[in-house]
């Protein structure tokens, strides 16, 4: 079982509902995005204000598993850790809950390639993010 060192809250925003009145599915990865974003800044992989050119990754691959309806006035909670080094890539594990609650809501995981947005190609994972992430794994 995954070990989540990092958190990050999210409000649900009634703009997210489907017709149905649960946050719509396509919303999901945009709430994985901003905890991801959060992580990469809590570990010190980047800055806030780094223009996107310069945050070097890209998403290459994503799943996500939807376990319970997520409602309008819900705080969700999604946990976040880095699983997987590889040579230009790394993989990240998501755990989305209820806050109030601790439900299990969802849970997804993304493989981020790092990438050299000025010349479009993959570039090496850093090796000052290698050990970053490493420390702040216990990897």
């Amino acid at each position: 079982m995954t070990q989540f060192n990092f958190s990050h809250a999210v409000q649900v925003r009634y703009v997210d509902l489907d017709p149905q009145g649960h946050v719509n599915n396509a919303h999901f990865l945009s709430y994985f995005e901003q905890a991801r974003i959060n992580y990469m800044i809590h570990v010190g992989l980047f800055e806030r204000g780094t223009s996107f050119l310069d945050i070097g990754i890209i998403l290459a691959d994503a799943h996500v598993t939807y376990l319970s309806p997520v409602m309008h006035g819900y705080v969700v909670l999604i946990q976040v850790a880095i699983t997987k080094l590889g040579t230009k890539s790394m993989t990240m594990e998501y755990l989305m809950l209820e806050q109030s609650s601790g439900l299990k809501l969802s849970k997804c995981s993304t493989v981020l390639v790092t990438f050299d947005y000025r010349k479009q190609v993959s570039i090496p994972l850093p090796l000052a993010w290698r050990e970053k992430i490493t420390a702040f794994e216990k990897m």
